[in-house]
């Protein structure tokens, strides 16, 4: 399946493929040790140096010259590492000699793999949890059942073609409702209402 074809690509990354599969596929028995090893090590890594750019400063010293190069609005005080990195046209390269990094990597090294998914992590966190909460939100209406003999051509304020795909399909869940072509997000709303939800 192309990602470009599935609901949520911006959690079904190529990047963090190891990150969704390697529990998986550890628990079937296909992951081996040296794998798993490694997983846990990238994990561990990502996981660290993640929480060190949400916690560690730069100084408007270390990076204004770089950020005056980039055609960037400059700092005047102290400035997270997460929130520089956020920007759109900057990327780990900017910031890596960054003095509050430097223990971090005298104690882990370099781990290119590990450091563009903290990369990424951080520059579409926004994104990645409103993703997420899209997932929750997904899996409550999954749960939600339809009684079987429910009456959608009563509800005028569905569109008649959400009506009449509803009407052929009998979905069992709110979530089923919600995957039937023609049916839109505004429709699964007002079949919401209606079922006193």
């Amino acid at each position: 399946m192309f990602t470009s074809r599935a609901e949520y690509r911006i959690l079904l990354r190529q990047d963090n493929a190891d990150f969704r599969l390697t529990p998986i596929g550890k628990s079937i028995g296909l992951v081996t040790s040296k794998r798993e090893s490694r997983f846990n090590q990238k994990k561990q890594y990502t996981d660290e140096l993640s929480e060190t750019l949400y916690k560690k400063n730069i100084t408007p010293d270390e990076i204004n010259p770089m950020l005056e190069k980039l055609g960037e609005s400059t700092i005047s005080i102290k400035t997270r590492l997460s929130k520089i990195l956020s920007r759109p046209r900057l990327s780990f390269k900017h910031i890596k000699e960054a003095k509050s990094l430097k223990p971090f990597f005298l104690k882990n090294g370099v781990d290119s793999e590990a450091i563009e998914q903290s990369e990424i992590l951080v520059k579409y966190a926004g994104y990645i949890e409103k993703e997420k909460e899209s997932v929750e939100k997904f899996n409550r209406l999954e749960n939600i059942s339809i009684p079987e003999k429910f009456n959608y051509k009563k509800i005028l304020s569905i569109s008649s073609e959400g009506r009449e795909k509803l009407t052929k399909v009998k979905p069992k869940t709110i979530g089923q409702a919600s995957r039937i072509s023609g049916v839109s997000p505004s429709d699964i709303s007002v079949l919401l209402v209606h079922m006193g939800r």
